[in-house]
């Protein structure tokens, strides 16, 4: 069955029951990632906090909440608050509106006063913003500017400099200046979710008049959603992979029974139009990096006909795997994860049968199956359910796709070797290991919160943080890309290893699973200990954290002759290796610095 805060969620059981999911989701056997966030409001926020923390613990995130007292979001981030400071935020998400504009134009402004309004209210916010990165140093979530419920002028409001939609609309594009070139700055769009929920209901004035509420109360789990899509984005919550149907999810009819002829996709008809709108809107996905894959009960044959029918967006080669065969589809689901090398859980499984839904839903309970039931509202679910939610997009992101076609070619040319040596040594691999760069710190925060299998520590940072450890010197911070004949998988390892006298406490260490057992760990941890003997370093302290993902990492440092300190009862371990006399490994891997 479809969990109560799955999309389309009802918001008003949620804001009922509300206290009751909570106690639900503590009771769930989850790992969470414990973060300080701070709200920052230009009106009544209490009822936001309480949702938001639903829609967090849903996604493995628990928060610990810092609320500004009523209005108090300016005077808090310029002017200083000892209980924030003592706080210290991970994240800050300022939730204002247009009740907390202090000056619009006036119809007696002149031009050049009713710009000056304009970059005395951007400036203002500005203010805010950079007093906020210099003490924290951390991201922040601010909401744009929703229109006001009212047209004074009717529709000259929206080009006449005195109008307040002209006013707000300018603001806003600022504001998305600035998103643009500040890093760790992210826009909350309720302009968008105002209008999509329905100006005159969200902005309903009785809820502020008596709760200072500048929503309407019913519409708050849609903000809170919206919020904490943007939070789990940046904390690697976000979904992968999109594993589809066919037959009337991305054709209409059965392609087994109506032949590819008789599949309804195209603009003959309104039905046609649908699924060929929706098929656009897939391969816009992949094309944001959402790896594809199909799961059908069809012979191979009707599926790939289907899929080369002229009048089709996608084709075969937009996606990674194609199961098309008569077995269980939770057994193709599991055997697509595989291939993909990525968990079930990080895949999104879209299917037009309800039965199929939930037969996935309980084998891999933390597997998304949203509710469609027509056609028309498939775009509208997956939308919105905010899966993919972008909050950095690399270059590795764009050849995502490419990437994981090369894995397969790889795959392909394994099965041709009996020495597994010999096949890596095929491959002709080349490595750049480098010391963290700026290009790259948007990719290597993503790394951290992405990686979940091999992490050690499963410690999670933001670009910010990533910037921070790059500029202390008692840090050892390497980034590692991976090339070979079939094309270059980007940024796939980090380490990070804390000086401390003589010895090295290694704080970080992951890869992308997309490389597993090429060698790349070998080829980073000799680039490290070439580091830390430059330092005088003559021992390496490494952790390992256990978590529900990571089991394949527990024995990780043994296989460098690291000895085994200790080890806890829930599993976690920490290990030493002496320098004097070590040599590391690396046979595969041509490595340039």
């Amino acid at each position: 069955m479809q969990k109560v805060l799955e999309y389309p969620f009802d918001a008003a059981l949620i804001l009922k029951k509300k206290k009751g999911i909570r106690r639900e989701l503590q009771k769930e056997e989850k790992e969470y990632v414990r973060k300080n966030i701070a709200i920052l409001g230009g009106s009544t926020t209490s009822e936001v906090k309480d949702i938001l923390e639903l829609f967090l613990l849903d996604y493995g995130i628990e928060p610990v909440f810092y609320e500004s007292d009523y209005g108090q979001f300016w005077q808090d981030a310029v002017f200083g608050n000892a209980v924030l400071d003592t706080f210290q935020p991970d994240l800050i998400y300022i939730h204002t509106s247009n009740r907390n504009i202090l000056h619009y134009p006036a119809m007696e402004n002149t031009l050049e006063e009713a710009e000056g309004m304009l970059m005395s209210e951007y400036r203002r916010f500005c203010s805010m913003w950079e007093s906020l990165k210099e003490k924290y140093g951390c991201p922040i979530i601010q909401n744009n500017f929703e229109m006001p419920f009212y047209r004074l002028m009717g529709n000259k409001e929206a080009f006449d400099i005195h109008g307040k939609i002209y006013f707000l609309t300018r603001l806003n594009l600022l504001f998305y200046e600035y998103a643009q070139s500040a890093g760790g700055f992210y826009i909350n769009d309720i302009n968008y979710l105002s209008a999509s929920y329905g100006l005159e209901r969200w902005s309903e004035p009785k809820y502020w008049y008596m709760y200072k509420y500048c929503l309407c109360i019913p519409a708050i789990p849609y903000l809170a959603f919206n919020v904490s899509n943007i939070i789990k984005s940046l904390y690697g919550k976000n979904k992968k992979a999109l594993v589809l149907d066919l037959d009337n999810t991305l054709w209409g009819n059965v392609i087994g029974e109506d032949g590819a002829e008789g599949i309804e996709i195209g603009h003959e008809t309104s039905v046609g139009q649908a699924y060929s709108e929706f098929q656009g809107y897939i391969r816009e996905q992949k094309n944001l990096g959402v790896v594809l894959a199909v799961n059908s009960k069809n012979e191979m044959g009707n599926a790939l006909a289907g899929l080369n029918h002229p009048e089709g967006t996608l084709c075969p080669d937009d996606f990674i795997v194609i199961k098309a065969n008569w077995e269980p589809k939770d057994k193709n689901f599991l055997a697509i994860s595989r291939e993909l090398n990525i968990l079930p859980d990080s895949m999104v499984f879209l299917d037009d049968n309800p039965a199929e839904r939930e037969i996935v839903r309980r084998r891999f309970p933390d597997t998304a199956a949203p509710e469609i039931y027509s056609i028309e509202e498939y775009i509208r679910v997956i939308d919105r359910s905010g899966f993919f939610e972008q909050t950095v997009f690399s270059g590795d992101d764009a050849k995502r796709n490419v990437m994981y076609r090369q894995n397969r070619q790889r795959a392909e040319l394994e099965q041709g070797f009996q020495n597994y040596d010999d096949f890596l040594k095929s491959l002709k691999m080349e490595a750049v290991i480098r010391e963290f760069e700026p290009v790259y710190f948007a990719r290597i925060a993503q790394l951290t919160n992405k990686s979940n299998q091999f992490n050690l520590t499963t410690k999670r940072f933001t670009e910010a943080d990533i910037r921070a450890f790059a500029a202390k010197k008692e840090y050892v911070c390497l980034y590692g890309k991976l090339s070979d004949q079939f094309g270059d998988n980007g940024v796939v390892t980090v380490v990070m290893g804390r000086q401390e006298k003589e010895v090295l406490h290694i704080e970080l260490w992951l890869m992308s699973c997309r490389v597993l057992k090429r060698g790349m760990e070998d080829a980073i941890f000799c680039e490290l200990v070439r580091k830390a003997e430059e330092r005088g370093i003559c021992r390496l302290k490494g952790y390992y954290y256990k978590t529900a993902k990571n089991a394949m990492v527990k024995d990780f440092y043994q296989r460098f002759g690291f000895g085994k300190l200790s080890e806890n009862a829930a599993g976690d371990s920490e290990w030493v290796l002496e320098l004097a006399g070590y040599r590391g490994k690396n046979h595969w891997i041509n490595i340039s610095n």
